[in-house]
């Protein structure tokens, strides 16, 4: 899997052009970066507890010559804030591709490579439980979703993207079937990145009958005319005290990627790789509940998916394709 180093000052530079952009009113990029809360698309199901971050929409604040200039100053320093952080939060501990793991990779994405090629608006649902909604980050702008947003941004800056943030904390594979029309397929998406099996195991479910959801929810979402890429488990204490389920698990969402020829992102064997073989403490990607990621978790993980997805577009835009009987995401 091919997985760039994350930190690079280009992106400190595309960051900072935004300030720019404010500061002389011209119209900022049309990139719309929606988090919508997954609970106000599904009402039935039960809201996650007060203290989980929610999730919301965040883009850069257009400057109006009628409002006052402290306020589009304020707005600048927000961004280059945001900006600073961004950049930071990787000097502190750097985002490096996973040692060992073979540099070719591909996830088949042609419905979003299309769209992006003929200047259609794309959108992205981000579909999944607590580490999809962000629990364990600072701030709404830290989550997975919002992160790879800016990533996408920066790299299509002409594009309209939407990247619906459809996760809801507690739930698995049996909780978001009875969601799916509503919180997936009535959004109609391009690329679906469906996170899933973390809380199957932890709640002791047959990874069984959770591939078997898994199986009928990507034929759904292909046949309403999306891409598709599975997340698997997070590589985290109360995850790995249970070896064999999270194994089984693991093993049961490669199969179904095989099958429906989908991507699969490797989440496991990435954050282990973080701490065996680059030997960074768990501490410092997972938060004290022994979970959840913290800030740089989601920050490296959405760079390296991003990574793998914009890869992607340019090799389908280029003609490249994957047989029939190859799964669409190589790895190791």
């Amino acid at each position: 899997m091919t997985l760039t180093k994350c930190h690079r000052p280009v992106r400190r530079l595309a960051l900072l052009s935004v300030a720019a952009a404010l500061l002389f009113a011209l119209p900022a990029p049309p990139l719309m970066v929606h988090a919508q809360n997954a609970a106000q698309a599904a009402p039935q199901v039960s809201s996650p507890p007060q203290n989980a971050p929610g999730s919301q929409a965040i883009t850069a604040p257009a400057s109006d010559p009628q409002q006052p200039r402290s306020l589009t100053a304020k707005a600048i320093d927000k961004v280059k804030q945001v900006a600073k952080s961004a950049s930071d939060i990787f000097n502190r501990v750097p985002c490096l591709p996973p040692k060992g793991v073979a540099k070719k990779s591909f996830i088949s994405l042609p419905h979003v490579a299309s769209k992006l090629a003929e200047g259609k608006p794309v959108v992205i649902i981000a579909f999944g439980s607590s580490s999809t909604q962000g629990w364990g980050s600072s701030a709404p702008e830290y989550t997975y979703p919002n992160r790879l947003a800016a990533q996408l941004h920066r790299q299509y800056p002409a594009a309209q993207i939407s990247v619906i943030n459809a996760g809801i904390g507690g739930e698995d594979a049996p909780e978001m079937a009875k969601r799916l029309q509503s919180s997936v397929i009535d959004q109609h998406p391009d690329l679906v990145i469906w996170q899933v099996g973390t809380n199957a195991v932890l709640r002791g479910l047959d990874p069984t009958e959770t591939a078997k959801l898994v199986d009928d929810g990507v034929s759904k979402m292909q046949a309403a005319g999306a891409d598709v890429v599975l997340v698997d488990l997070q590589y985290s204490p109360r995850v790995i005290e249970r070896p064999e389920s999270a194994s089984r698990m693991i093993k049961a969402l490669s199969r179904i990627a095989e099958l429906h020829h989908v991507g699969i992102f490797p989440r496991f064997e990435v954050m282990r790789d973080w701490h065996e073989r680059q030997d960074i403490p768990i501490n410092d990607f997972v938060i004290a509940d022994g979970l959840h990621m913290n800030d740089w978790g989601y920050a490296c993980f959405a760079q390296l998916l991003g990574d793998d997805i914009i890869r992607s577009v340019g090799a389908v835009k280029i003609g490249v394709n994957t047989p029939p009987d190859v799964p669409s995401y190589r790895r190791m």
